[in-house]
């Protein structure tokens, strides 16, 4: 036998007389119309709500509570004493679930309750009085007729809560699905649909944001609430840490500053603002300047990719730099290590200050006849190749930025 409950329990000590309860149940479609008028009057979030079609849904619901309520007064249940109480609570946690899906809160469903328990106990007590039922049982039927509330309230904010956490969990999934496809490039109709299906306002711009996962949480409270978070880590986001990925709405123009600003000291990436759509190309920038080992400076900026638009362009093709870099320097190939670092790097300063002798020396840190010394060695090493213009283009573009590791190891080899 199910266990009895509160309500039950009290129901089997009650003594109700029959023409009480016949009246009770002779006033039921009544009792709940002056019921749901008085909740669409006292509740706001029920004002204007409760018309037509549906209000006559809920009249019927009331009724069918209060109901249930009358067997447990009069007893007509059978060996299950609990039976009668079963559609009744399941009835309140639909009801529950029904609201959190009209988007109505729990606070405004427990004041709903507490209009509908006023209401119906007081035309209840008053049929009561005119029973001319003994206090105690007057008494006795007013503590079964709260305990009954309480457990259909208790079961409308069970199914409330419940509905809440399932659509909490599916728009999260929604929400990492929109996210991925956003980062991956889908197509714009696709995007749009899964937006939709999200309950995700598209802005006019995403941004990427790239930082230490222990810093997410910090960070995102700063952010709008719009914001996506990838749900992937990426690695490299220093020792022991991962590296996890914001999609930040609208951050372009002078929200680009105020976004760096609350970035500071977060050792973040910040990629460029791209249409909504497209923030892919943003992803790929920020994620390849994080692949090549950028970081953000010692003052807690974070790394701005748009500072580093030649160095990013640049390594699109890694390969391809290696291989004009080898080319270029060919005509070091046959000196010592030293000697080829050394020259390297005053040719590379010499293209970058276009031939200005002191500004290299300053670069460098030597005397400006060292420089012109080590000029004299790169004219004869090249000769009239270092006036030309496409070689000069080549130089510049494969000595733009330090090479990684030592210059001999990317000459040409025997």
């Amino acid at each position: 036998m199910a266990e009895r409950s509160e309500a039950t329990r009290r129901a089997a000590g009650l003594d109700l007389d029959d023409r009480v309860a016949a009246e009770l149940r002779n006033r039921l479609a009544l009792l709940a119309e002056h019921t749901v008028t008085a909740i669409t009057a006292e509740v706001p979030s029920y004002s204007g709500t409760l018309t037509g079609q549906m209000r006559d849904k809920i009249e019927n619901a009331v009724r069918i509570a209060l109901g249930t309520f009358l067997q447990l007064v009069e007893r007509s249940y059978g060996a299950d004493p609990s039976t009668p109480l079963v559609p009744a609570v399941e009835a309140a946690y639909a009801l529950g679930s029904g609201e959190a899906r009209s988007g109505r809160s729990v606070d405004a469903l427990l004041a709903a309750y507490r209009v509908g328990a006023r209401v119906s106990w007081r035309e209840m007590s008053a049929i009561a009085v005119r029973g001319e039922l003994p206090a105690a049982t007057v008494a006795e039927f007013a503590e079964l007729m709260f305990a009954y509330i309480d457990e259909l309230s208790a079961a409308s904010v069970a199914g409330h809560a419940d509905e809440l956490a399932s659509t909490g969990l599916i728009r999260r999934r929604n929400l990492e699905r929109l996210t991925q496809q956003l980062v991956t490039g889908a197509d714009e109709e696709v995007l749009l649909r899964s937006a939709e299906r999200a309950d995700w306002p598209p802005p006019h711009t995403l941004t990427v944001v790239l930082l230490p996962r222990s810093n997410l949480r910090p960070v995102l409270k700063l952010l709008p609430t719009q914001t996506l978070e990838s749900a992937d880590d990426l690695p490299g986001g220093g020792p022991g840490d991962e590296t996890a990925g914001l999609l930040v709405p609208d951050a372009h123009g002078d929200r680009r500053r105020q976004l760096a600003r609350l970035l500071r000291g977060r050792q973040a990436v910040l990629g460029p603002a791209r249409p909504w759509t497209q923030v892919a190309y943003s992803w790929q920038r920020t994620t390849r300047a994080l692949a090549l080992g950028l970081r953000p400076d010692g003052a807690g900026a974070p790394l701005d990719t748009e500072a580093h638009l030649a160095e990013l362009l640049l390594s699109h093709d890694p390969e391809g730099l290696a291989d004009l870099r080898a080319r270029v320097l060919a005509p070091l190939a046959a000196l010592p290590p030293t000697t080829a670092d050394r020259l390297t790097e005053t040719l590379r300063s010499w293209l970058l200050h276009h031939g200005r002798r002191d500004d290299v020396a300053a670069d460098l840190f030597v005397h400006p006849q060292t420089v012109r010394y080590r000029m004299g060695q790169l004219r004869e090493l090249y000769g009239e190749r270092l006036t030309d213009p496409v070689t000069v283009l080549d130089l510049t573009l494969a000595l733009a930025f330090p090479p990684r590791g030592r210059i001999n190891e990317l000459l040409p080899q025997d």
